[in-house]
């Protein structure tokens, strides 16, 4: 039986760009993003079909009501000077695994079906987004040639630990490419990629919940498409201190950063150093609005983790990384220090660890978070009164010791 989703899709036949805008009471924002997505369509690409898909996670707050009732004829008094060709909305409840990957993959089978020549997907809680983030995020596919487009933001310095202190360094070290965003949330990608995303079997497992971003940042370089970036300027959303509310967003994201190198373990073994990306988008300084941080509630987490979960740790990491964090928990919040190079072998301790099994997979990922707030608390008390620019100079700093050690991951991942 055919669905209403695939019943529309097949009235639309075809399409040259595919927006997605997934949600989960989103309320409040998605009626700003909806307008910005389509005055950006009117703008700069007044003369291709367009078609936006949301698709909703089961909200509650009336955010499917919201998208439609953002009427296109309003939006064509807005930007009367550059018609909409052909802009259709489709709003669609989405199926499987509660989490962003089931929506994107209601939207990379809609790219696919209507053979969408570039499409884009941008988070539904944004406030900052403007109608040239589509240009930024599809020109690159729809004619420079590039299968992905990855986001560059400007953020505050204590806004994407997660990215700062793992992701970014990891996926630059493994595979070779300075993506600075891997997990930014808003992306570019060409119906060629969408079709090969599609056909992967991720849809039931974890990976839809939370790692949906990574994993397909990971296989757009891993698998050989063109990769770049475009600057989008603040990403201005619900950000939250990096101390709380972690919940299981950190053990996925970092569950599919480790799981993935399983899958190309021969190609990161080969990758030797890393090189910059096209970047595409004029850089400039924006406000950022601030983050706060709960300093002492951090180190507290790692004092408590040294003290309860040694002897898991002890499972896998040397033990004289073991006495070092032992040292650490010693000190007094104001020379409390968790240095770089530490911090390193940690990861890739972890990392290995992950891929031989010798301790149960969530137990591990979950003693590892006292680790990285001990990390990340460091780091803001090493940056308090650094400008942006020194901020960018230490995470760059990370990570050319995130590639000057790969060798110790290579010899004992065996």
């Amino acid at each position: 039986m055919e669905t209403p989703f695939k019943i529309k899709l097949e009235e639309i036949k075809e399409t040259d760009i595919l927006i997605g805008v997934p949600s989960y009471n989103n309320a409040r924002t998605i009626s700003h993003v909806v307008r910005a997505v389509m005055a950006g369509l009117a703008k700069y690409f007044p003369k291709a079909k367009a078609v936006l898909i949301n698709s909703d996670g089961g909200s509650t707050d009336g955010t499917q009501e919201e998208v439609q009732k953002v009427g296109i004829e309003d939006f064509k008094t807005i930007l009367i000077s550059h018609p909409v060709h052909s802009l259709h909305k489709i709003v669609t409840p989405y199926h499987g695994i509660p989490g962003k990957g089931s929506a994107f993959r209601g939207i990379f089978e809609a790219a696919t079906f209507l053979e969408a020549k570039a499409c884009a997907v941008v988070d539904s809680d944004l406030r900052s987004i403007t109608p040239e983030w589509m240009e930024l995020l599809l020109r690159p596919i729809y004619e420079e040639g590039f299968d992905y487009v990855a986001p560059l933001y400007a953020r505050h310095k204590y806004d994407g630990t997660i990215t700062n202190s793992i992701v970014y360094p990891m996926t630059r070290a493994l595979y070779g490419k300075r993506i600075r965003q891997p997990i930014g949330g808003d992306f570019g990608f060409s119906g060629k990629l969408a079709r090969f995303y599609v056909t992967r079997e991720v849809w039931e497992t974890d990976v839809a919940r939370f790692g949906i971003d990574i994993w397909m940042t990971t296989l757009a370089i891993a698998e050989g498409y063109q990769v770049c970036q475009s600057y989008l300027g603040a990403k201005i959303h619900d950000a939250k201190d990096p101390g709380s509310d972690l919940g299981p967003m950190f053990t996925q994201v970092v569950s599919s950063v480790f799981g993935l190198m399983k899958e190309y373990e021969p190609l990161w073994k080969e990758v030797k150093e890393s090189q910059p990306v096209s970047t595409f988008g004029f850089q400039y300084e924006v406000g950022l609005e601030p983050v706060s941080v709960n300093l002492e509630r951090m180190i507290r987490n790692f004092r408590l983790g040294v003290n309860d979960l040694m002897e898991i740790w002890t499972k896998m990491l040397p033990s004289e990384t073991a006495r070092w964090l032992e040292s650490i928990e010693r000190l007094s919040d104001e020379a409390f220090s968790f240095p770089q190079d530490l911090w390193v072998r940690i990861v890739y301790d972890f990392a290995i660890a992950y891929h031989k099994g010798s301790v149960r997979r969530d137990h591990l990922l979950k003693s590892m978070i006292p680790l990285y707030l001990g990390r990340v608390a460091s780091f803001i008390k090493e940056n308090q009164e650094s400008a942006a620019g020194e901020v960018e100079e230490k995470i760059e700093s990370l990570c050319k010791i995130f590639e000057e050690m790969k060798p110790y991951l290579i010899k004992h991942w065996a």
